[in-house]
């Protein structure tokens, strides 16, 4: 079933380049994007990549590591799953956590300037090293504030242990059926979660762990699903799965487009609240986490696809998008601050030059990715799985490395 790996590749470029969009809400307004209809709401709801990452990390991981781990708990496969798990997510967060606190002191001593910044101590500092920062009901972030995130991937990959021996059990005794029941019993926190209008980025009240938990389990009942509808021995759906498959996948992003559009105009998913922070993005509509089922059915129907959208998602350019969307979306927020930084030094706020400005803003944040897979996450992470005695490769990974041309990482 290898093969569905290369569109789900893909879609890691999709989740990792809407987060980046969503974090330039400003700027983009600044050169009349924000004014573009259909496309602002999109954007404005780009936070949900982060939970694209979930559901498919937890499809993905199910994929890998489902008849490993899944008869019977072992303290040693456990350990040697968050050993290649910190392997694939520590060296660039190691890299980036120190880069922004360095980034942050080169701007006061710049500037002159200084904000106020709580989470910048000792303490905080080894909350992020420890990637136990977003954990609890009032979390706060700072440093490389992406890394909530990896804070949130985590925690998901403490409790896979226990969790594959319950996929395990979905996967060998129960009718399919269940497996549905089991998706909708693990969204209902999510939709629950998601229905208050507390706080419109969902982090208080267990928030971020809420989410996580509920979209990488999500997202790992998705695969048993998707491995109840391809023949025994078979790497391919049938042709009419297929086809409605190939369908679905064109179906629900068109649904989460309406949604977003539908929830940008509607009056009680607006939050009343304002940003004291002039460089904070704009505040997503209530009620955007609603959006998250039918992205994780996207996920589902694109590994069951071998036409459109997957076919398109599986080419070198999106895969080669994919393999480097981790550092993509580990990278960009520090460098569009020291952008930032820069257009307001020289007093560019707006006009052609700003736009093009833009424009090479993006631009850089791919260079920078990329160097940054080359440089760090890569080699690290090959490194990293050598001490345990791993090959530097998995063989259902790929990297995009041209000379390689293997199969992709796991997610």
């Amino acid at each position: 079933m290898a093969i569905f790996i290369r569109q789900l590749t893909g879609i890691r470029f999709v989740a990792a380049f809407w987060v980046l969009l969503y974090h330039l809400q400003d700027p983009l307004d600044r050169i009349g994007v924000m004014d573009i209809p259909v496309l602002s709401d999109v954007i404005r709801v780009g936070r949900l990549g982060v939970d694209l990452f979930f559901a498919l990390s937890g499809f993905i991981i199910a994929h890998t590591y489902l008849t490993r781990m899944g008869p019977r708990l072992s303290l040693g496969s456990a350990a040697n799953f968050w050993w290649l798990r910190l392997a694939r997510i520590y060296p660039v967060h190691f890299v980036m956590l120190n880069v922004a606190g360095l980034a942050v002191i080169a701007q006061v001593w710049i500037t002159g300037v200084e904000k106020d910044r709580p989470w910048l101590n000792a303490w905080d500092y080894m909350r992020n090293l420890l990637l136990i920062q977003e954990w609890g009901p009032h979390p706060d972030r700072g440093w490389n504030v992406v890394a909530w995130s990896l804070s949130m991937e985590w925690l998901a990959y403490l409790f896979f242990p226990l969790l594959v021996l319950l996929l395990y059990l979905l996967h060998k005794r129960v009718p399919t059926p269940v497996l549905l029941l089991a998706w909708l019993a693990a969204m209902a926190p999510l939709l629950w979660r998601g229905s208050l209008t507390i706080d419109p980025y969902y982090t208080d009240l267990w928030g971020s762990v809420i989410r996580v938990l509920t979209e990488f389990t999500a997202g790992a009942i998705t695969y048993l699903i998707v491995l109840r509808l391809i023949p025994a021995g078979a790497s391919d759906p049938s042709p009419r799965v297929e086809r409605v498959a190939t369908a679905v996948t064109w179906l629900m992003p068109a649904v989460v487009v309406a949604a977003a559009v539908f929830l940008g105009r509607w009056t009680a998913a607006q939050s009343p609240l304002t940003l004291n922070d002039p460089d904070a993005e704009p505040l997503p509509p209530f009620f955007h986490l609603w959006l998250v089922p039918p992205l994780i059915i996207w996920i589902g129907a694109l590994a069951l696809s071998r036409h459109g959208q997957a076919r398109w998602l599986g080419t070198d350019t999106l895969i080669l998008g994919g393999v480097v969307s981790y550092s993509l979306y580990m990278t960009h927020l520090v460098w569009f601050g020291v952008w930032r930084a820069g257009m307001n030094a020289v007093g560019i706020e707006s006009g052609p030059i700003y736009a093009l400005s833009v424009v090479l803003a993006i631009a850089g944040s791919f260079v920078i990715a990329w160097l940054m897979w080359r440089i760090v996450e890569e080699p690290c992470r090959r490194w990293l799985r050598k001490l345990i005695g791993v090959k530097a490769v998995a063989p259902e990974e790929t990297t995009a490395d041209p000379d390689a041309r293997r199969e992709i990482k796991d997610s």
